[in-house]
């Protein structure tokens, strides 16, 4: 029997770590569903809406019971409405549960007679791995149930919940018609893939796992992720539905705010689930499943029991006795099975260096706005040193900000090349951004006058130092925020200058390699006259950057790349690698992480800062 639900999926930008600002915003959201036709019957928000998720040890500060969110998230629906009408609203938070602290969903009905809360729902699987240390600051929850509402039975999942398929399984035999499914879901994997999913890697393998939930226990299946930056981390947005047959429903947009409204026919679930009857397979099985996990749990089984084939007459074994029947392969040529010869014999490989540089982008021009509107900033200043790094952030920055809130700095010494200020002044033309000047001649060398003996590496890094001087003293100028132009590569090679180059808070290349850094300049427009010479510091005359490693960027490159997705120098030399290219590259790798960190504080409490005091940059 056919009964439509109206849903309505938000895919909300809360101000990272401020409760009562995004409630604010959210009474302003129920204001705009209201008046929508049809009005949505249940609406769902991300994982921590109203928090943000990447907070730290802030969890404890901003953590909530259920009753006291329900409570909250009830008076700004009826201060926005009126409340006549009810609605259910499915949110993601942080709770305070029995005294202990967790990541966790509400189902709530809300209107003017007050809150009812139909079920919590605790992440259960709590991600401690790359970029995730969630089990640090929040408890496991440690159950999937489906619940009753107004128009049907629902379930709640919270982000990784969702990638273990025992999960889904649980939350459809105890009789979801709708798995909710709320993350916050960093973007990552830029390379180009043949698929029609829009944005990066990850929201392809996020629709994938979604609409394979729906497709295996016929149900819906609906996947609201956050929007925004924290951290230099993008949440991708890209929230769906998918229905029981495992088809697309609906897609959000990648990167922005979004409402995704939409009605969804219940009936479709009988139709679904009498083609295709996998659930009612699941059940049948369920009895003899539970005993082989019973078995797994108890540990590893004997040796399997079975009959053996019995032993040809005469033979005292099968091998001897299929040896001496067997013939010669009497087929002709033409007879014979096609053979398909696979050129690679990798079991596995790193991600590809190759980029699309469109997504790429798109994607940092939403990082740089982003980032300068969480820390209140509307312009940026960069030193422009010729090269194709600062002008692939200038480009960058003119497209995300406007060519007027974009500073362009050149910042020659008296020996820097002629021709990389005329490549800086490539970059202000065709962009159209702000120029200055500043020669550091005569503050370096009035230094210089003190330490006459000092070295061209001693020299160098002054000169780099000098340049961070005077960036950072336009930023207060112009109260613009100093942007970074290091690349991946140059970071892991410890090739800059500490305390120098890496000093600027925000910076948009740091995770791309020098070659995709190039392929992103391309596209951007970058001319080939900066794109296409030698890279060089330009810190020491007729220094490049090549010959100071040893190594081209691209065999770095490719090398840099298979030692961080695990590979051992030894493995990499099996796999037909130079020992020599493969020795440069680890050394430079593991003689430099201290170039990457804040300075080494020794720890005499409880509480010392960036190891048990945390919180983010952008709290």
């Amino acid at each position: 029997m056919s009964r439509l639900l109206h849903l309505a999926l938000v895919q909300f930008k809360p101000r990272k770590g401020d409760y009562q600002a995004n409630l604010a915003r959210l009474g302003e959201v129920f204001g705009q569903l209201d008046v929508l036709v049809p009005r949505p019957e249940v609406i769902q928000l991300p994982e921590t809406a109203l928090t943000g998720y990447f907070v730290e040890g802030a969890v404890r500060d901003l953590a909530v019971t259920a009753g006291a969110l329900a409570r909250d998230v009830n008076d700004v629906y009826v201060a926005e409405t009126g409340g006549e009408q009810a609605v259910d609203l499915c949110i993601g938070f942080y709770e305070v549960w029995r005294d202990t602290l967790h990541n966790s969903m509400l189902y709530a009905t809300l209107g003017r007679t007050g809150p009812t809360v139909r079920h919590v729902h605790r992440k259960t699987f709590l991600p401690t791995y790359g970029l995730f240390d969630e089990e640090r600051f929040v408890e496991r929850g440690h159950e999937v149930r489906a619940f009753d509402c107004e128009w049907g039975r629902a379930a709640m999942l919270v982000c990784e919940d969702a990638w273990h398929s025992i999960s889904g399984m649980i939350a459809a035999l105890d009789g979801a018609q709708v798995i909710f499914i709320s993350s916050a879901a960093p973007a990552r994997g830029t390379w180009p893939r043949d698929d029609s999913v829009p944005g990066p890697a990850s929201v392809a393998r996020w629709e994938r796992l979604v609409r394979d939930i729906g497709e295996e226990h016929g149900v819906f299946v609906s996947y609201a992720n956050l929007a925004g930056s924290e951290g230099g981390k993008l949440f991708s947005g890209s929230s769906s539905v998918v229905g029981p047959r495992g088809d697309l429903r609906a897609r959000g947009p990648v990167w922005d705010e979004s409402i995704v409204a939409l009605s969804i026919d219940l009936g479709d679930l009988v139709r679904a689930r009498g083609d295709m009857p996998l659930l009612a397979d699941l059940r049948t099985a369920l009895p003899h499943l539970r005993d082989n996990l019973d078995a797994v749990e108890a540990g590893p089984a004997g040796p399997p029991v079975y009959d053996p084939a019995p032993l040809p007459a005469g033979d005292s074994t099968h091998g001897r006795a299929a040896s001496a029947t067997s013939g010669p392969d009497e087929r002709s040529s033409n007879g014979d099975i096609p053979v398909m010869r696979v050129e690679s014999c990798h079991h596995s490989l790193p991600p590809s260096l190759d980029l699309d540089a469109a997504l790429t982008a798109r994607w940092l021009e939403h990082f740089i706005r982003e980032e300068l509107e969480r820390r209140g900033f509307a312009r940026v200043v960069l030193g422009l040193s010729g090269g194709v790094d600062s002008a692939a952030v200038a480009y960058l920055a003119a497209r995300a900000l406007g060519p007027d809130n974009v500073i362009g700095v050149r910042l020659p010494y008296r020996t820097s090349s002629r021709e990389s200020l005329a490549h800086a002044q490539l970059v202000v033309d065709a962009t159209g951004i702000r120029t200055h000047t500043l020669d550091i001649s005569d503050a370096v060398d009035g230094y210089l006058r003190h330490e006459p003996d000092a070295d061209a590496t001693r020299r160098g890094n002054i000169m780099a130092r000098v340049r961070m001087i005077a960036l950072f003293d336009l930023s207060a100028k112009h109260r613009a925020i100093p942007i970074g132009t290091g690349n991946k590569t140059e970071r892991l090679f410890g090739y800059f200058t500490w305390h120098a180059d890496d000093s600027p808070p925000v910076n948009p290349l740091g995770d791309l390699f020098k070659t995709q850094v190039w392929a992103l300049a391309r596209h951007l427009g970058v001319p080939e006259a900066i794109i296409g010479k030698p890279p060089s510091a330009d810190l020491v005359v007729g220094q490049t950057d090549e010959t100071d490693f040893g190594i081209s960027y691209a065999k770095a490159d490719e090398l840099l790349n298979w030692l961080l997705s695990g590979y051992s120098p030894t493995e990499l030399v099996a796999r037909g690698f130079g020992a020599a290219e493969v020795e440069v590259v680890r050394r430079r790798l593991a003689s430099t992480h201290w170039k990457r960190r804040l300075p080494t504080v020794a720890m005499l409490s409880a509480s010392a800062i960036g190891e048990s005091y945390l919180r983010p940059v952008d709290f």
